[in-house]
């Protein structure tokens, strides 16, 4: 297995990259290559300075790409010097390395010591954010620290609930709570029967993206916490993000509207059959009329009857998540020091 260091995404070629990611142990979108780029040029909307450097390493055998771990230096939250997963912390909800089952643990077992001698800047942990509690990798990299010497910690970050969909909306709302179920019908029901002409759609045309989008952050920024949330650079990160996974096909950024006025959105990305819910948004003028929940309805229905698999809320505990019948899973992190601590 021969490793190499490279330190631009031009570097390495993108329909390559995602191939291997399709046969990969953790496929998500968030570790597309499109989805990576867009993310390092913002440096995650500003959470990481602009002199941090990229460390992407591919593995190769025989000329084929059988691994890619997409890295940075910079200061951690702990301001020690560190290696992290492109895509840390705050905006990306799953991230892993990119490997194929079968070639996991000889890729792992390549790359620590590969770290140590690639001439990047001075480190002192690798600190992977946001794995999955499936995900093969932890396993690996607590057995070959292990067998390197290297201090090895591991904790549980996030929850991360979803729905498994049974393709079928009645079916769907059976399988849930009697009163949420009551709820969800009542909510809208009532949103139809108001004063208001009640749509939604999802937006579809390129030539309107930019105003979509921008009207999305807008909604968005009515919530107090989420106004502070996106300064100047993390809009700009989140108008990447919809403009890449739009031109890769995977963007789904849906509206209520009442009287064709937005009421409420909800950024997702229809992605290996699942709806991955990434952000959502309301406008606080038809806050009466429960837009947020109506809107999750429809859009549950639209994936139930578009046979789609999962509803993935990704992280975050909120209760109505589980109120709407989501089961839980987690985010992990598992730091490795080579200094044996």
């Amino acid at each position: 297995m021969n490793l190499t260091l490279h330190t631009s995404f031009a570097e390495l070629d993108e329909a390559e990259w995602n191939a291997l990611l399709s046969e990969s142990i953790t496929h998500v979108p968030f570790l597309r290559c499109e989805y990576q780029r867009a993310w390092w040029n913002t440096r995650g909307g500003g959470e990481w300075p602009e002199n941090a450097s990229l460390a992407l390493v591919a593995a190769r055998r025989d000329g084929r790409l059988v691994g890619v771990a997409p890295l940075f230096h910079a200061p951690d939250h702990q301001g020690r010097p560190a290696l992290m997963l492109v895509g840390s912390v705050e905006i990306s909800d799953y991230l892993d390395l990119i490997a194929r089952p079968e070639d996991l643990e000889a890729f792992v077992e390549a790359l620590l010591p590969f770290l140590r001698q690639a001439g990047l800047p001075d480190w002192q942990a690798l600190d992977l954010y946001n794995l999955l509690d499936s995900s093969p990798t932890r396993a690996v990299l607590e057995k070959t620290a292990g067998k390197l010497g290297w201090g090895c910690q591991t904790e549980k970050l996030q929850h991360s609930p979803y729905i498994p969909l049974p393709g079928d909306w009645d079916q769907y709302l059976a399988g849930i709570d009697k009163k949420q179920r009551h709820e969800i019908r009542r909510k809208m029901r009532r949103a139809g029967d108001g004063m208001y002409r009640v749509d939604w759609y999802i937006v579809e045309d390129a030539d309107r993206l930019e105003e979509e989008s921008a009207a999305f952050i807008e909604m968005m920024a009515q919530d107090p916490a989420k106004q502070a949330f996106l300064t100047p650079a993390m809009r700009e990160a989140m108008q990447e993000i919809m403009r890449c996974a739009f031109e890769a096909g995977w963007l789904h950024l849906a509206f209520l509207t009442f009287d064709d006025m937005r009421a409420a959105g909800y950024l997702s990305f229809r992605y290996l059959n699942r709806l991955w819910v990434y952000n959502s948004g309301m406008d606080t003028r038809f806050s009466a009329y429960s837009p947020g929940w109506v809107l999750l309805g429809l859009l549950l229905q639209w994936a139930n009857e578009n046979g789609l698999k999962e509803f993935d809320f990704l992280r975050g505990d909120e209760e109505y998540k589980y109120r709407f019948g989501a089961v839980d899973r987690s985010v992990m992190r598992v730091t490795l020091r080579p200094d044996g601590e």
